[in-house]
């Protein structure tokens, strides 16, 4: 496993990450606690020492925290503060105090630490945001007494999906340490401004859904369906299964990769850019673990390769 350093944070965390909402039984139907207790265990053996899970998550805070207990490993844990009026993403108008009062950001912090049973978290992120709050409300002033009370190190937001200029501001006004970005060969534009203005800056980049929720796997085609129940019936809903099926295709090609490599070159994609501090990939199964643990090997795409992923960019909006 290699190591990057989070922005100036003077944090080093590993390449690939673990993205724990997927783990126990919440949204991602079929989850087990034991597997994904398993999965936790053999990433930290692998050299995983990033874990990014949220309050909003199910029971992820409180199997990320068992097993962070149970290591004397140095894992290092991202939990997220949920937007207090329960909206996301946030829209445009909103006031800071309807959304991270003072309060509720402490409020839910401690929530987080007793479910997880943690003395701290290495960071905390507000789970969505908007540049409009830069300035105002009082969660500025919260964020540095829970640093100074040692409950915190360190402080990130979670970009709103598909919106990557909407913490440019935020970045560039010096009062964050990392930023929590959608990027994968499909939605490129964090590379547009925010990744370079991160690097500028120094501040940390977290790279969510780096395999497009599993679209970058090679294994979603027309007649993919999911258990009821399972969030990514809307993620895939009508014929975006076929259109990720055919782009999917159209990558494999151009490439002249196999279909079951298109997983370990979309986070090789990720990680090309040095903007990039770590990638979370979500891994529910010790194969996933071993899978996507074993790209961190120093192993860099040529600008050849790195060219022809740029013209596989496609902008749309899953959620709308």
């Amino acid at each position: 496993m290699r190591y990057r350093e989070l922005g100036r944070s003077g944090v080093s965390v590993s390449e690939i990450g673990y993205g724990a909402w997927g783990i126990g039984e919440s949204a991602w139907v079929g989850a087990t606690e034991d597997e994904s207790v398993r999965a936790l265990h053999r990433a930290i053996d692998l050299g995983v020492n990033f874990v990014d899970t949220a309050r909003g998550y199910g029971e992820s805070e409180r199997i990320v925290g068992r097993v962070v207990r149970e290591r004397a490993d140095e894992v290092l844990v991202a939990t997220k503060v949920p937007p207090r009026n329960g909206m996301w993403p946030a829209p445009d108008g909103l006031d800071p105090a309807e959304t991270f009062p003072g309060e509720h950001i402490r409020a839910s912090l401690e929530t987080s630490l007793r479910i997880s049973g943690l003395d701290h978290f290495d960071v905390v992120q507000f789970h969505v945001w908007s540049d409009d709050w830069v300035g105002r409300g009082d969660w500025l002033e919260t964020i540095a007494e829970l640093k100074q009370e040692g409950k915190i190190r360190l402080f990130g937001v979670s970009i709103n999906d598909h919106q990557p200029h909407n913490a440019l501001a935020l970045v560039r006004s010096g009062a964050v340490d990392s930023v929590q970005v959608i990027y994968n060969l499909f939605d490129q534009a964090p590379a547009d401004a925010l990744l370079p203005a991160c690097e500028e800056h120094g501040v940390g980049v977290i790279v969510r859904v780096a395999l497009d929720e599993g679209g970058l796997t090679g294994r979603i085609t027309a007649g993919t369906t999911f258990p009821e129940g399972d969030w990514r019936n809307r993620y895939f809903r009508d014929d975006r299964p076929a259109q990720v099926e055919q782009r999917v295709a159209a990558i494999v090609a151009d490439l002249g990769i196999a279909p079951d490599e298109v997983a370990e070159n979309a986070l090789r994609f990720v990680l090309s850019s040095p903007a990039v501090s770590t990638v979370i990939p979500g891994m529910r199964t010790v194969r996933n673990v071993e899978r996507n643990t074993a790209v961190s090997d120093g192993r860099a795409l040529t600008a050849d390769q790195l060219a022809l992923m740029a013209k596989h960019r496609w902008q749309r909006n899953f959620y709308s």
